[in-house]
């Protein structure tokens, strides 16, 4: 289904040739789409929609967002963003009373570019208002199957890997992960509250004959470790989920009950690709502006930027009942069930390169 690529990689997507190559991996997304619709409403979940201008796009130090000014009948400009997530909407609607709610969102991330990041891309979140983390991670396994369903199909494949969508998700938690692919113990550079120690990791990185540069900090260092190690062997032949992720890796994502070190966040892997980030939601307003104002110093010391914390956000957050929730690359999912080769190749109009 992958198409036949009949027209020049330069060929622009509206050539006839090329959208007629293209069209049955699209007819394919929006059946998928169509799908995953109908699974959510049987399980009685609300479709939202969120407004794609706010305050402030997310906070997260790595995430670059697209500004714009708002001008006023008055002349007076007031600087917005397009937000990177639907994510401070959703937990604004959960706090308003909502329970069970999903949408399709387009989001917007600057400096992304390649065959898995582009600046503008579907994102599917969902929450459970009141539900285990467990519950959304159960989700994830039953969309997979559901999309799989939805276009005859068994097998995701991306580049040669494969993974059988109808198979139950193995879950492994990150600790599990790098002793197994790369023989770290990422626990032992976390102190007791789930602080990074950049020596510890950068001494177990270099012994694990991962290069690293002298300026890298924990987080750079475990990123790489992850992109490098980790990564290209989860959801080969079965999809994974990766669990637990370091408190200091999880900006929005509560501590686990049993282990102040980790998180109830994970990530669902295919064929070596990350689909979907899904968190326990942090509703402790204190600790979520604690964390905001920490990635925003870190974003300033590194990007020279920052991004204003969404006030608005954090008053709502102290009414929001406890929540799991998700975000999926929606592209990213047609993207691995029609066996593509890029995000462009499934998306309607892709973005200007």
């Amino acid at each position: 289904m992958a198409g036949s690529q009949l027209t020049p990689a330069s060929s622009p997507w509206w050539d006839r040739r090329n959208h007629a190559d293209r069209r049955p991996l699209l007819a394919a997304r929006m059946r998928i789409k169509q799908a995953l619709r109908q699974h959510f409403e049987a399980l009685g979940f609300t479709e939202v929609e969120c407004a794609s201008l706010q305050i402030s796009p997310g906070n997260e130090a790595h995430l670059h967002a697209f500004a714009t000014d708002k001008i006023g009948p008055d002349g007076a400009c007031e600087r917005l963003f397009l937000h990177t997530s639907p994510e401070f909407a959703c937990k604004k609607l959960l706090a308003a009373g909502e329970r069970r709610i999903f949408t399709f969102s387009q989001v917007y991330r600057n400096r992304e570019q390649g065959a898995l990041n582009v600046p503008e891309f579907t994102m599917l979140e969902w929450y459970r208002a009141e539900q285990s983390y467990d519950a959304v991670v159960r989700d994830c396994g039953d969309l997979l199957k559901c999309a799989a369903a939805a276009i005859d199909t068994r097998l995701f494949r991306f580049r040669g890997r494969h993974c059988d969508a109808t198979a139950e998700p193995k879950r492994i938690s990150v600790a599990e992960a790098f002793r197994q692919f790369a023989a770290i113990d990422i626990l032992e550079t976390l102190d007791a509250g789930g602080h990074p120690e950049q020596a510890a990791l950068a001494r177990a990185a270099v012994d694990a004959g991962i290069m690293i540069a002298e300026n890298d900090s924990w987080g750079d260092i475990f990123s790489r470790v992850l992109t490098e190690r980790i990564e290209p062997n989860l959801g080969i032949g079965y999809p994974v989920i990766l669990d637990r992720y370091p408190r200091c890796e999880a900006a929005l994502a509560r501590a686990a009950a049993d282990d102040p070190r980790v998180s109830e966040r994970f990530e669902l892997y295919v064929c070596g690709v990350e689909v979907a980030n899904g968190f326990g939601e942090l509703t402790d307003a204190d600790e979520q502006r604690r964390r905001f104002e920490a990635e925003m110093a870190l974003k300033q010391a590194i990007h020279g930027e920052r991004y204003p914390i969404d006030e608005d956000f954090l008053a709502a957050l102290r009414h929001m009942p406890q929540a799991s929730g998700v975000a999926l690359g929606f592209d990213r999912l047609v993207m691995l069930a029609t066996a593509a080769d890029n995000l462009r190749r499934v998306m309607w109009t892709p973005p200007a390169e």
